[in-house]
């Protein structure tokens, strides 16, 4: 299976870093084809263009300026994010890449009927999401009602095929992290993957 892996986090020694390190090494071991795509490290410039916004709303969406970042997305067969949550959402860098790369033509088509969103990934077979919270599990979950997590799952997946397999690892509580907490994630996430 060709795999992208979309990694966003600034430091390059974070725990989030080593997860991303993670998911790729094993992807590889299973003998998937894996695209990791660091988006600090390769520059993603998260902020839209003029000339996308204006021709975002209709299926003439100008991707020009993310066109290789387009072209990964419509010729893998599974995408799983790696992302720390700030503020109970995605950093600010993620947000753009998803509103620049998911659009129309590339996500999704409008439908020219009634304007809904037609999904366009249906060649998206597996997607999955490994991130970490500062918060307890309570927090996000009962208090906040996991908005990230929403997202993700309710927006970005559902552009991909119906039955799509589907996961959520998510370490909560970074901010009370310990080494033995953080070992027992690294060790569930590498788990997780090779059994993809």
């Amino acid at each position: 299976m060709r795999i992208q892996v979309v990694h966003c986090h600034p430091l390059e020694g974070s725990f989030n870093h080593a997860l991303f390190e993670t998911i790729v090494d094993t992807l590889r071991r299973s003998g998937h084809d894996v695209v990791p795509t660091d988006l600090y490290r390769e520059g993603f410039d998260p902020a839209m263009t003029v000339e996308e916004r204006r021709t975002y709303m209709g299926n003439d969406y100008d991707g020009r300026a993310v066109a290789h970042y387009i072209s990964i997305l419509e010729n893998v067969d599974g995408i799983i994010f790696c992302y720390p949550h700030w503020w109970l959402s995605m950093p600010a860098v993620l947000k753009g890449y998803v509103d620049r790369v998911w659009a129309p033509g590339a996500a999704f088509v409008y439908d020219a009927a009634d304007n809904h969103l037609k999904p366009n990934l249906q060649h998206i077979k597996l997607f999955g999401v490994v991130t970490s919270y500062g918060s307890p599990w309570w927090f996000v979950r009962v208090f906040a009602r996991d908005p990230g997590r929403h997202t993700m799952m309710r927006a970005l997946k559902p552009m991909c095929a119906k039955d799509a397999r589907s996961f959520w690892l998510a370490q909560y509580d970074m901010d009370h992290a310990t080494t033995a907490s953080r070992q027992a994630f690294l060790g569930r996430v590498g788990k997780a993957m090779a059994r993809l």
